[in-house]
């Protein structure tokens, strides 16, 4: 077993995002965010069960107010995409599980040996749980489980072992997250100037092409960061 690693905090590189942030940003209720990195609480024959959450955050968090990193929302990003899948949250804590043996840290799926070795780590921690219904239906979902993995590192960015950057719209290169600039936050990637105020100012003057020569960004690149913040008000 590979002794687990966690890297010290290091603010300008890690990012930061409230729940509402990475709600927004993953398309899912910010109480899922919570949950799973909080932990929750629930009723069995009247008895009241703790559930562990998923794994500690990058940041320290109040008691009322969750905090994450990068490596939590791209890891956060994982387990919605399983879940939508229609892979259970006690498969997807199994898997997260075994991964963390195998990879050695406590963010795994957001690490190249998971995009090379995803799928069999899963299979493997099932089986070994002992969870036959979930071991079952895990290997009917072997090729979904695939799509799900490869579809999920296609617009990630990885630098050495780890994931580094995320391409949000559409993996396009125009706009990126990267934790090591603008604290995580959406940007535009050549001219780290944040999607939503290009999106804001666009709005403010009503033109993109006037907005472009505001901020001396082609058009191209503000059209597709508003198009990029609309996409998350809509969803």
């Amino acid at each position: 077993m590979n002794q687990m690693t966690k890297p010290p905090v290091v603010l300008f590189d890690v990012g930061s995002y409230t729940a509402q942030e990475a709600a927004r940003l993953l398309q899912t209720p910010a109480r899922n965010i919570r949950r799973w990195m909080r932990g929750y609480g629930h009723s069995v024959d009247g008895e009241i069960r703790q559930v562990p959450p998923l794994w500690d955050s990058q940041l320290p968090s109040a008691e009322n107010h969750v905090e994450i990193g990068f490596r939590d929302l791209i890891e956060l990003r994982f387990v919605k995409a399983f879940l939508d899948a229609g892979i259970g949250l006690k498969t997807v804590r199994h898997c997260l599980e075994h991964a963390r043996e195998c990879v050695g840290v406590d963010h795994p799926f957001s690490t190249r040996r998971f995009q090379m070795d995803g799928r069999t780590i899963c299979l493997e921690s099932i089986e070994r749980s002992g969870d036959r219904e979930g071991f079952l239906d895990l290997k009917t979902r072997q090729y979904e489980l695939k799509k799900v993995i490869e579809k999920s590192f296609r617009d990630l960015d990885l630098d050495d072992t780890v994931v580094a950057r995320w391409r949000p719209f559409q993996g396009k290169s125009t706009i990126v997250i990267d934790p090591s600039r603008s604290f995580g936050q959406p940007i535009a990637a050549e001219f780290g100037v944040p999607t939503v105020a290009l999106s804001d100012a666009v709005n403010a003057e009503g033109s993109i092409e006037k907005v472009s020569g505001l901020f001396d960004i082609p058009a191209l690149i503000v059209r597709d960061a508003v198009k990029f913040e609309e996409s998350l008000e809509a969803a």
